[in-house]
């Protein structure tokens, strides 16, 4: 195992540190996010408003702390869904092969031979604005990555002497699938899953900045960004801060995960990922 990458450190500080600001929100948040303030709309930071306000007078520090728990908990649970559709569809492929392998494959090629983005926003746009949408949108689309990756460890390990080992002690399929198959995979999909949270983190604001994800007053850092487009050059604050947030977070994920992936398997390089 290779040595700790510093810059894994970092990202596994943002990450910690991002995850621990949506878990105590409701603590260190100094004003109810949704509350209107008409009166202080557009006021800069203060010993009140520590970020300042945003143009319905909305606290903005809380706004940004809240809005990690909307950002965070929407790509964490859209990652389980994803892991969990992608690693099935992989492992029926690559481990029964044949015609099963084919229809699967087709299907995830039609997946990726659109831009994923385009793809959850049109799912996203008919199913209707909301954070449930935007969840349904993004595992819709991201799963086919995680099957085609995962088809092609399952084929290098149904080959393996213990697979081999397992049939001739009369081991059912679904045995070494889950017993021996599934527990071999663990690693690399981790790491995929966590470079892959970085680019959901990016989807999850777009979709928000275009007005499909979390509705008002949900303090989505996508949609404060949109939020904050009128008042760019009077009070640019207002989108630098949650475009700091998406960016620092964004950085983390990809950190921690090409520093996981080094430190588990240093030959496997850069370019790991098949979609």
């Amino acid at each position: 195992m290779a040595r700790p990458d510093p810059l894994a450190s970092v990202g596994l500080g943002l990450v910690v540190t991002f995850a621990l600001i949506a878990l105590a929100a409701p603590v260190l948040a100094t004003h109810d996010p949704a509350v209107i303030d008409a009166v202080r709309r557009l006021e800069g930071p203060s010993r009140l408003h520590f970020l300042g306000t945003d143009h319905l007078g909305r606290d903005l520090f809380s706004r940004l702390l809240y809005g990690s728990r909307w950002s965070l908990g929407t790509v964490v649970i859209s990652t389980a869904l994803i892991m969990s559709i992608g690693v099935a569809v992989g492992t029926v492929a690559g481990y029964f092969g044949g015609l099963v392998d084919e229809i699967l494959m087709r299907i995830v090629d039609v997946f990726l031979a659109f831009p994923s983005l385009l793809l959850a926003l049109a799912i996203a746009g008919m199913i209707g604005p909301g954070t449930g949408s935007v969840i349904a949108a993004l595992a819709c689309v991201w799963w086919a990555g995680y099957a085609r990756i995962v088809r092609g460890m399952v084929l290098a390990l149904r080959e393996r002497e213990f697979i081999a080992a397992a049939r001739g002690l009369g081991a059912s399929d679904t045995h070494i699938v889950l017993r021996h198959v599934v527990p071999n995979m663990f690693a690399p999909v981790a790491i995929l899953a966590t470079v892959e949270m970085g680019e959901l983190i990016l989807a999850v604001a777009a979709l928000g900045f275009l007005g499909i994800g979390a509705q008002p007053p949900a303090p989505e850092w996508g949609a404060m960004v949109n939020d904050a487009r009128p008042f760019l050059l009077s009070s640019p604050a207002l989108m630098v801060y949650p475009g700091i947030a998406i960016a620092l977070a964004v950085a983390g994920f990809n950190l921690l995960g090409d520093g996981l992936r080094d430190m588990l398997d240093p030959r496997a390089g850069r370019g790991f990922r098949g979609s």
